[in-house]
């Protein structure tokens, strides 16, 4: 991976990659307030479930040096986090973790600061590794010989690794299996369009970029042999959230007989949530509908509806890719065993 979408630096502080600008701008930002953290989560500066779970942890270390140390001040600073994106799982998950650690360290102001920030350094080592054993695992599946479609963002951009779901087709384009890469531009924020097609032209592999409104039809054509995505949580019975548009893809994929697969770390699962009517959906502003950025296109007299998330039901997937094996269905005994040893 040539870029670097999250760093922690000596100084105590955190430098992201900021998302909002690219493809045209690489710009790094340096994080050294909560309230800057904050920021780059709810801007999505930093997104993708496993990079949002690194960038709390994080966040948490910068209240440590900024606020204090002590239990209370560091358990407003993870609801203050917590508060930023409420969908994706590894989000507070890591920030609960990170909250375990520092518990355990010595009730020292220095020996706690230092654990927050090893335990940070320490989960951005470990997503690398789950990343790139996470890629191993799915390149071998069923129809990710020649064209594969994708959704949204789930490379290094979105786990500070290699990624998810992008990884494993960045495996089978490496070992030779997949011949092209099918990119929705994932209104209404443009996660494929900027992100998925800069990386992949990154990585070399062959990428087209379409319209979601084109990603029925492209299946129904029989041009791609799977769809993979990510996602930001995957509940106790296998209902998976991710980008808002997932669903409608995992629908129109079993219509065809096209295997759908959605590849996440263990992290993201969640099995306090039995199914997916209990997920919470982020909605987002209008303004990400009736514009982009300065420009606007739609009156503003009129509202919207933007949901950044949907639930894909367990029924529509075909595999789960994790870095610990490929689940298969019935997913609820399967998501158990694996979290039960993994824990």
């Amino acid at each position: 991976m040539s870029f670097t979408p999250i760093r922690i630096l000596p100084d105590k502080s955190v430098e992201i990659l900021d998302q909002t600008l690219l493809p045209q701008v690489e710009r790094h930002l340096s994080l050294r307030s909560v309230a800057q953290v904050t920021e780059a989560i709810r801007s999505l500066r930093v997104r993708g479930a496993p990079l949002l779970g690194l960038t709390g942890a994080c966040g948490l270390a910068i209240a440590g040096e900024e606020r204090g140390t002590d239990a209370e001040t560091l358990k407003q600073a993870a609801a203050e986090l917590k508060a930023t994106r409420p969908t994706a799982v590894d989000l507070g998950a890591m920030i609960d973790e990170s909250l375990e650690a520092v518990g355990a360290a010595s009730k020292t102001r220095t020996a706690r600061k230092t654990a927050l920030w090893k335990f940070a350094q320490q989960a951005l080592t470990r997503q690398r590794e789950r990343d790139m054993a996470l890629a191993n695992h799915g390149s071998s599946l069923p129809g990710l010989e020649g064209a594969v479609l994708t959704h949204c963002n789930t490379g290094g951009l979105a786990t500070g690794g290699v990624g998810t779901a992008l990884a494993v087709l960045a495996e089978t384009w490496r070992i030779g299996r997949l011949q092209r890469c099918y990119v929705t531009e994932t209104r209404p924020l443009l996660q494929g369009a900027r992100l998925t097609m800069w990386e992949l032209e990154a990585l070399g592999i062959s990428a087209t970029l379409l319209p979601d409104t084109a990603a029925a039809s492209l299946i129904a054509s029989g041009r791609v042999n799977a769809v993979m995505t990510g996602a930001d949580r995957i509940v106790a019975n296998g209902d998976g959230a991710n980008k808002i548009g997932t669903y409608g893809l995992a629908v129109v994929a079993a219509r065809h007989g096209v295997p759908f697969y959605l590849a996440a770390p263990t992290s993201t699962f969640d099995t306090t949530t039995p199914s997916g009517k209990a997920i919470p959906i982020e909605f987002r502003g209008d303004e990400e509908v009736g514009g982009f950025g300065e420009e606007r296109w739609s009156p503003k007299s009129g509202s919207t509806y933007n949901p950044a998330f949907d639930v894909t039901p367990a029924e529509l997937i075909t595999r789960i890719i994790t870095e610990r094996g490929v689940l298969q269905p019935p997913y609820e005994p399967a998501i158990a065993a694996l979290t039960a040893s993994n824990g």
